[in-house]
């Protein structure tokens, strides 16, 4: 059964984004939500009809707000914003990030603030639930004024332009509609501005890298434990009394998710009476190095579910006789936040990369390069060789898009927040944290199996038996790439992820604890 979504009146969330646009959930306009709709497209007729100069109904954008424009053509005005401000260049973005802008355009705009006409929500929603996704190239957005280029891409096909997503092909609008019998819109004044201006290209992004970015902070931390077993580290410096007085939520919670994996390990019992006197860092301080990345997540998951349920257009109509114009279209409240976490994500695989590093030194009874008879095999050398490109590469990205600005419409937008570029940044970040992640645990695999016949515990046992269903113990050299893309593909499709958690549900085990409702993915 597929549940409803209420758009302009319930709350939205990441996931329930995810879930409309994923076919889960359908998302509806309701009669109270329509009537709130016409009366704010009323508003817009009557300032039309009575003349009143109001920016984008009847006047020209940016540095032509003073144009008047006369009543005749304000229906032309909308058409041609739509076709000029589509320059958009570059690979198109993901179907998914598509389909998310469409579903958070219709939030915004069903709140009743932007005069649109009900038809024209209820034909975006017709792609939505037909499946057709407008073609949108990734950049041309300075992330101010609203993400101007990436909506007018996406909002051509309402009006016969452009290219969508049909089918499984990548075909015109105009072809597409022919083949479902459909015609254009005619698009009312002020409803073109109300499509292209707002934060929807910025907003999802967001909203799907926090579901990546989740999913690699929950295997960072699985990795980081079997790499911990296999280095015979210690568990100690996960106490949460010391974690009690240093009190960061992030931390504490990595802090337990480790002890949780970890307790009852015949690995560690094996080692306790040893004369180690501290791990290195990679490993004593992954609760402050995880939970920082875990801390800069929430503060990015806070803020996109404000956005979420904000109206990010311009002009904003209150009554025929109220309206303001002002910078709701503005992206850097998620520009910064977008920029911290490309950084925190970045750091994710800067340690997993010394972790790497640290089990192929041949340290702590690990054979140099996790493999025997090395010098005829060079083992796990390069893979880290690979790392350590990831890693360098992901240190490049994170300079922050929204330090940055450059004016544009004629000096009118004299400060943008780049905010498009932080969001696409921060995937290109995890993309390269999903390899880094998958060498590590190639690695971990490697070096847990050296300490056999002991075992861990039954979190970390039943991650290791599913990573050889795959992945076999190397007893010599061969193409590992063919591996990194097996171990890529079991955390990227989130299954190494629930296969943790299905063995500690079944041992009684809680590794989010106390925490998951601060840091759950809702």
């Amino acid at each position: 059964m597929i549940h409803q979504f209420n758009y302009g009146i319930d709350q939205l969330t990441v996931v329930k984004a995810l879930d409309i646009a994923a076919g889960r959930l359908q998302g509806v306009i309701i009669p109270e939500v329509a009537a709130k709709i016409a009366a704010s497209r009323a508003y817009v007729d009557q300032i039309v009809a009575q003349h009143s100069t109001v920016y984008g109904i009847n006047t020209g954008f940016g540095p032509l707000c003073d144009t008047k424009i006369s009543e005749e053509d304000t229906r032309t005005l909308q058409y041609n914003i739509l076709q000029s401000h589509s320059v958009g260049v570059g690979n198109p973005i993901p179907v998914t990030v598509a389909r998310v802008m469409l579903i958070t355009k219709v939030h915004a705009l069903a709140q009743g603030y932007s005069g649109v006409a009900p038809a024209t929500l209820d034909r975006i929603i017709w792609f939505i639930e037909h499946d057709i996704t407008p073609v949108v190239p990734e950049k041309g957005s300075v992330g101010a004024s609203g993400d101007l280029a990436p909506l007018s891409h996406l909002f051509l096909p309402l009006i016969g332009l452009g290219e969508v997503w049909y089918k499984g092909q990548r075909v015109s609008s105009a072809a597409m509609m022919k083949a479902e019998g459909m015609q254009p819109i005619v698009l009312g004044p002020k409803e073109g501005l109300a499509l292209i201006n707002g934060t929807q290209f910025i907003l999802s992004f967001a909203v799907t890298a926090l579901q990546r970015f989740h999913n690699l902070l929950e295997a960072a931390d699985i990795i980081g434990a079997l790499s911990l077993e296999g280095l015979m580290g210690t568990s100690r410096p996960f106490d949460p009394r010391l974690h009690d007085i240093r009190p960061f939520r992030g931390n504490q919670l990595v802090a337990h998710r480790l002890k949780a994996m970890l307790d009852n390990s015949g690995i560690m019992a094996a080692h306790a009476d040893c004369d180690r006197v501290q791990d290195p860092y990679s490993l004593r301080c992954m609760p402050q190095v995880h939970g920082a990345s875990r801390t800069a997540w929430l503060h990015l998951h806070e803020l996109t579910t404000i956005e979420l349920n904000s109206v990010t257009d311009n002009p904003i109509i209150f009554s025929a006789d109220d309206t303001i114009s002002g910078g709701n279209f503005h992206g850097q409240p998620l520009a910064i936040p977008l920029d911290y976490a490309t950084v925190a994500a970045a750091e994710l695989g800067n340690i997993s990369d010394r972790r790497c590093y640290m089990m192929i030194e041949g340290r702590y009874g690990l054979p140099k390069l996790l493999i025997e008879n090395a010098g005829l095999n060079s083992g796990f050398m390069i893979p880290q060789y690979t790392t350590a490109a990831l890693v360098t590469e992901n240190k490049t990205l994170c300079w922050p898009a929204s330090a940055d600005s450059v004016p544009t419409s004629l000096g009118q937008e004299d400060h943008v927040s780049m905010g498009s570029i932080s969001g696409r940044k921060l995937h290109q970040v995890i993309d390269n944290l999903e390899y880094i992640l998958a060498i590590e645990l190639l690695y971990a695999a490697q070096a847990v199996d050296f300490r056999r016949p002991l075992k861990s515990g039954p979190v970390l046992e039943a991650v290791h038996h599913f990573v050889r269903e795959t992945v076999s113990f190397a007893s010599k050299d061969r193409i590992f790439a063919y591996d990194i893309q097996h171990l890529h593909t079991l955390i990227t499709n989130q299954s190494l992820v629930n296969v943790a958690n299905t063995a500690a549900a079944d041992n009684y085990l809680s590794l989010n604890g106390i925490y998951n409702d601060q840091f759950g993915l809702y």
